[in-house]
């Protein structure tokens, strides 16, 4: 297999630098959290549930996806997908400028910045110091 042209390598990275307006019903951002090969991913959307989604033709060999990015998947043939495989849907966009990304109205709040202090376990006690017996009395 040959080495992409480099016009349709700035093509899909110029593409997926700015988000789009607004979402259809059918288009989610969603996180990638593993690779499963053959152009396809597992994301996690922002209802919790896990879907096997497929890179458009257009990305493949282009762009690279890492575990723990941002995608946006559009679910619209999922129904008909399901019937004969288990993709569920298709990457349309990749989230490369995700400051932008995170000001768009449609971001959702499940994947909001975990900032230092902001940690969803209370009860972690990483960086904290044991209690002394003398601070007891």
């Amino acid at each position: 297999m040959g080495k992409p042209k480099r016009a349709a390598v700035l093509a899909a990275a110029q593409e997926s630098t700015s988000p789009p307006d607004e979402l259809t019903n059918t288009q989610f951002v969603s996180r990638v959290i593993q690779a499963e090969g053959n152009s396809l991913y597992t994301c996690e959307l922002p209802s919790g549930k896990t879907a096997i989604v497929e890179l458009e033709p257009k990305f493949r060999n282009t762009i690279f996806i890492r575990r723990g990015g941002y995608v946006l998947v559009d679910l619209e043939s999922a129904k008909e997908r399901l019937k004969t495989s288990k993709v569920s849907g298709e990457i349309i966009n990749i989230v490369r400028d995700e400051k932008a990304w995170r000001k768009q109205p449609y971001w959702p709040s499940k994947f909001a910045k975990n900032t230092y202090g902001q940690d969803d376990d209370e009860d972690s006690t990483v960086g904290k110091m044991p209690p002394s017996d003398s601070e007891e009395e």
